[in-house]
Order: structure tokens, then C-alpha cells, then sequence
């Protein structure tokens, strides 16, 4: 399986080029940076201590954002090095001042790239974060007996089933990892089925947040704007949430004159077609990033830039989630709920079923299921002052007490590799 494995990963370094061109035509690769995931690397490792964190995208990447704030504290720590595979998630990461981090792009998983890559960077300790398992890259930093950990792992049954189907091939996979730290029960059974040897409960990463402030979003005079509006957002949308947002935004309209709708795409490299898409409706628009006035009749507040959603949940207090009304699995909700914002989503909320339970059970979310629906329950809120400030302090002391866990397991690893 291994053979195979690594034959499929050569076919895909061979049409790479082909694969990157397109994607920088979709504004989904840097400019000069895509080398990276060939093993150009664009930043110095220094010498000293380094520890490698490693997340496929922005979810991953946010999750651990509290971690890597505390081990920027730590002198036994010289550098700290992020790799994910977005380019999204690297945008985020320059919202953050960090003086020992970097961030480079992952290398496509063939043996190669992984030996090249562990040779020049050296990490003392590997966090790969929640799902993230490359056969290739494991199997490397276990031969060099580097300390592997699946940080806030999360392992659904829909993967289980399919690792489950390669057994042994799983098996040599998973054992590569000195330790798994599970965010719940589900990910611990499959964990240990899977033949993770050590595996520890310690609750979800996404619970914690920085106390790291970026950039606040709106300026008096938009502040100045937004206050005079009935306001809601459609956050994390994907392919036809947005239209879905401004279809309600107009059956709303009828109702409340002076409403705005928010609308924050997942992917901003998708603003054109949604901005074109919404003009087309006859709805005036105002790019978030556009230097011109903003127009008092502007009905559809479009945003096109990564990593200010937070002052955007502080203004407006109802937040539509979305990658939940399509078979995505949702997003992550806890940000808004963190702020005490009212969230409703769709059905497709798979990848945090978990999570969706516990703010439904503090009516703090709400399941919509279609259209009239999501445009009743926003017809509802709307009349209401939305307060939700025992959950934010009950979310705030749990986050607290993952990350506490977490650190302690972390720093255990890292001081067993220090040079």
C-alpha cells in the first residue's frame, strides 16, 4: 500500500506544475511563494530550537493561535515554524505580530519533499493538527525519532471507515505518532482502533482564544453607519449562500427598511463573481476594501479582506454560519458564539456536531432549514437585543482549561528536545 501510495504522490508531483498554474489563475497560490510546496523555502530556520505546527487551513490555523502565543513566551523555544496549505490561512497569520514564528507553505507529501524538507528545518518536536495525516512525513519524522503529536485530533466515522478499509496500512500510520490529544470521545475510540498507542481526552483547541488583538475593522465614521441599521451577517459563505443571504436580505427589506446584510465569503477570491451576481439583483453594494463613501442606501455590506470577522460579530450580534445550508459540514461556530452572537445554520453541520449541541442546548444556535426559514427566525431575532453573557464566560473558562491541558502535554516534548 505504501508502493502504491507513493507511485499516486509521484504522478502528482510530475503534473504539479500543472496543477499550480491553474490554481494561481483562481487566485489560490501566492505569486512567488507556491515554490514552497516544492521545497524552495523562502525563510531562514536559524539556528537553535525550532518546533513545527502543521494545519491544512484557517480553522486549523485559528485553533492554535492561543498555543503558539504562549510558546512565543518560551526561551527554550528559538523558533516557531507554521506550515498549512491555503492561501487563506497564511493571510490570516499576518494579522499576528509573532516575533519567532513563520509561516511557510506544506510540501506535497513524496518522499522527496519530506526528507529535504526535515533535513533543512530540523524541527525538536512535530504538531500535526487535527486530522492532518501524510503517510510520507510521518513515516520520515518517526524514523528520526522526532516526538510526533496529532494535536487536537479529530478523527469522524466517515474517515474512520475509510482508514478502516486499508487496516494495516492505517496501522503503521497511526503508530508513528508518540501521542494523539483528542477534542472528544468519538475521535478517542476511533483513535484507538485506528493504533494510536497513547492517546488523551483534553477537550476541543477551538474553545480557547487568543488574547492577541488585531486590527479592528471599521473606522467612526462606519461604526457612525452601521448604527443606524437593523443589522445581520451571513458569515463563512460558500457557492449560493451568499445569493441565499440576499434573497432573505430581500424579503427582510419589507419588514425592516433600514436593514443591512454583512456578507463575508469563506474564500474572498470569489468576491467578483459574488459582487457582479449581487448588482445583478439591483441591490447597492459596498465593497469592504473600496476607498470610495459609503452610500446611505447601501443595502449589501460585501467583505473582501481575511481575519477582521470579530469586529463584524461585535457590530451586528446575528450571525447566519455558512458551508451548512450545502453538504460542507458547517463551520466553526464558536467565534460568534464567543461574542455573544446569535448563530443560525443549515443541516450540513457534521464537522461540528459537537459543538452545534451544546449552543443548541443554550439556544444559542438555531437549525434552519431552508429559505422561509432562515428568513422567519431573522424576522424574529431582529426584534430582539441578542445577550448571551453567562455562555461567553461558561466558553471563555472551558477554552481556558483545554489550552492549560494542552500547553502541559506540548511542553513536554519540547523540553525532552531541548538542544
Amino acid at each position: 500500500m505504501l508502493f502504491l501510495y507513493r507511485f499516486l504522490i509521484n504522478i502528482i508531483i510530475i503534473i504539479s506544475p500543472l496543477i499550480i498554474i491553474f490554481r494561481l489563475i483562481k487566485k489560490k497560490e501566492h505569486l512567488t511563494r507556491f515554490k514552497e510546496k516544492l521545497c524552495f523555502f523562502t525563510k531562514k530556520r536559524g539556528s537553535g530550537n525550532l518546533v513545527w505546527f502543521h494545519g491544512s487551513s484557517v480553522g486549523e490555523i485559528i485553533s492554535i493561535i492561543p498555543v503558539i502565543e504562549n510558546l512565543e513566551k518560551d526561551k527554550s523555544i528559538n523558533k516557531i515554524l507554521i506550515t498549512s496549505s491555503t492561501l487563506s490561512s497564511s493571510n490570516i497569520l499576518k494579522k499576528f505580530r509573532f516575533k519567532k514564528t513563520i509561516h511557510q507553505f506544506f510540501p506535497i507529501d513524496g518522499n522527496y519533499f519530506c526528507k529535504k524538507f526535515l533535513n533543512y528545518w530540523k524541527p525538536k518536536a512535530v504538531f500535526f493538527v487535527e486530522s492532518e495525516i501524510w503517510p510520507n512525513f510521518l513515516i520520515n519524522i518517526r524514523k528520526k525519532n522526532i516526538p510526533l503529536i496529532l494535536l487536537n485530533a479529530r478523527i469522524t466515522k466517515r474517515s474512520y471507515r475509510k482508514w478502516k478499509k486499508i487496516s494495516k496500512f492505517s496501522k503503521m500510520i497511526f503508530e508513528c505518532f508518540n501521542v494523539a490529544l483528542a477534542q472528544n470521545n468519538e475521535t478517542k475510540k476511533y483513535l484507538n482502533l485506528l493504533g494510536v498507542k497513547k492517546i488523551k481526552l483534553l477537550g476541543n483547541l477551538k474553545f480557547s482564544e487568543t488574547k492577541i488583538k488585531i486590527k479592528k475593522t471599521s473606522n467612526k465614521n462606519l461604526r457612525h453607519f452601521f448604527s443606524s441599521k437593523k443589522i445581520w451577517c451571513a458569515s463563512s459563505t460558500h457557492y449560493n449562500e451568499e445569493l441565499l443571504s440576499v434573497y432573505a436580505h430581500k424579503k427582510l427589506k419589507k419588514k425592516f427598511r433600514n436593514l443591512l446584510t454583512i456578507i463575508i465569503p469563506r474564500h474572498i477570491n470569489r468576491v467578483e463573481t459574488i459582487y457582479k451576481d449581487i448588482e445583478n439583483l439591483g441591490l447597492v453594494t459596498h465593497l469592504h476594501s473600496s476607498k470610495n463613501k459609503i452610500k446611505k442606501n447601501t443595502e449589501i455590506y460585501l467583505v473582501d479582506t481575511y481575519g477582521e470577522t470579530e469586529a463584524f460579530f461585535k457590530l451586528c450580534k446575528i450571525v447566519f454560519l455558512g458551508g451548512s445550508m450545502i453538504k460542507h459540514g458547517g463551520q466553526n461556530p464558536l467565534e460568534p458564539a464567543r461574542l455573544g452572537c446569535k448563530i443560525l445554520h443549515g443541516s450540513h453541520i457534521y464537522n461540528f456536531n459537537e459543538i452545534y449541541s451544546l449552543l443548541d442546548k443554550n439556544k444559542i444556535s438555531i437549525k434552519v432549514n431552508n429559505l422561509a426559514h432562515l428568513v422567519s427566525q431573522l424576522r424574529i431575532i431582529l426584534k430582539k437585543n441578542v445577550s448571551s453573557e453567562e455562555l461567553i464566560y461558561n466558553l471563555k473558562k472551558l477554552g481556558n482549561v483545554i489550552l492549560h491541558s494542552s500547553l502541559i502535554e506540548i511542553k513536554k516534548f519540547i523540553k525532552q528536545r531541548e538542544i
